[in-house]
């Protein structure tokens, strides 16, 4: 009885801060929307807008290089000629940077990143320089900005810059000592950019925001304060014995005949998010338990299946059902356990366990099985 409330306990007040799954080496594209805005020598400026493509590497968890491409449109009234003119600035900025991620392991991850650009731009109604098109100017860019996961392939991003150029003649106009966000000769721009980012290759899979499947993410001070809440005489919690029950009360047993000779492996408690393929931090205990079985057993191999609710298409099901297979592969292949003994399916929601009429059932239901196929 003692064991089984410690071990609800547990359940219910560990993993207070979400475990983000993060790449070593992935390639990632993404794109966006862009806000621009001069500081400069023109007045009276609208709302700019633009766009923004790039493609990064990570060189581990926290390093990333970006090449990108932003269009720009710059507007505003020119005041230099004697009758004052609505000034465009139509630029397309090609850039290169570094980003390093702060706090990779959090769901929202915020980020600084210093860089350089070269720019294209073409000038329509400019002051005193020529309204023609520019080539070779350089920009000295630094941003910050944050990225929260979506799933384990997809994120949301925010980011503002400022972006200082080569020239006084960007906005149009030659005015010495009035251009630029700091005053002094050159002009510059900042801009505030909402996009989405995508892993289209993961590469390989990082332990780092695991923990030690999540167990040092208990809610320790939660726990005592029940524990001396409930308790008829003065308790001390001994948190060894707690991880030592999460570990040995997870549902896949470590004997080897018990595996072998199952068929299908359920992985009960290993589930996922309605419509992603990010694993739920109370996976990590489950998962890491399937990893010291497979170890153990050495000449094993194993089919991962990866299962969804009814929700949705089944071709959408479909493909996320094969993403969490993947998901799990990556983290077992991460956990020391060899690619090809690995293989991997989605079943869709072809295969409930559960009553696909309820919320509780449908939970259920996102799940993983192994298959074991040979030794």
């Amino acid at each position: 009885m003692k064991k089984l409330f410690f071990f609800s306990m547990v359940l219910a007040f560990s993993f207070s801060i979400t475990n983000a799954q993060i790449s070593k080496d992935g390639w990632a594209v993404g794109f966006g929307f862009v806000s621009p805005r001069l500081f400069s020598d023109i007045t009276a400026e609208d709302l700019n807008y633009g766009g923004r493509l790039f493609v990064q590497k990570n060189l581990n968890e926290m390093a990333v290089v970006r090449v990108s491409v932003d269009y720009l449109m710059f507007t505003g009234v020119n005041v230099a000629p004697a009758v004052p003119a609505k000034f465009t600035n139509n630029a397309f900025k090609f850039g290169l940077s570094g980003v390093y991620t702060m706090s990779p392991c959090m769901t929202f991850s915020p980020y600084i990143g210093v860089g350089g650009s070269v720019l294209y731009y073409s000038l329509k109604n400019a002051g005193n320089v020529a309204s023609k098109s520019y080539f070779g100017e350089l920009t000295a860019d630094i941003f910050f900005g944050g990225r929260m996961m979506l799933d384990d392939r997809w994120y949301a991003t925010v980011e503002l810059g400022q972006h200082t150029t080569s020239t006084d003649k960007f906005d149009g106009t030659i005015a010495p000592g009035s251009g630029g966000l700091f005053g002094g000769p050159l002009d510059s721009y900042t801009s505030l950019s909402l996009g989405l980012l995508y892993y289209f290759e993961p590469g390989e899979y990082s332990t780092m925001c695991d923990d030690d499947a999540g167990l040092s993410k208990f809610d320790y001070a939660k726990i005592e304060e029940i524990v001396k809440k409930y308790a008829t005489t003065p308790a001390n919690v001994d948190y060894n014995k707690i991880e030592d029950i999460v570990k040995k009360n997870c549902v896949v047993s470590t004997t080897k005949e018990r595996v072998i000779t199952s068929g299908n492996w359920v992985l009960v408690g290993v589930n996922f998010e309605f419509g992603k393929s990010s694993l739920t931090p109370e996976s990590y205990p489950i998962l890491v338990n399937a990893v010291q079985v497979l170890l153990s057993n050495p000449d094993m191999k194993v089919e991962i299946q990866g299962h969804t609710d009814n929700i949705g298409s089944d071709s959408f099901n479909k493909k996320l059902s094969e993403q969490r297979a993947e998901t799990v592969k990556r983290f077992l292949v991460a956990k020391g356990v060899a690619a090809s003994r690995l293989s991997t399916v989605g079943v869709g929601s072809s295969n409930p366990v559960a009553d696909i009429k309820t919320a509780e059932g449908r939970s259920l239901n996102r799940r993983i099985e192994f298959k074991v196929t040979g030794k």
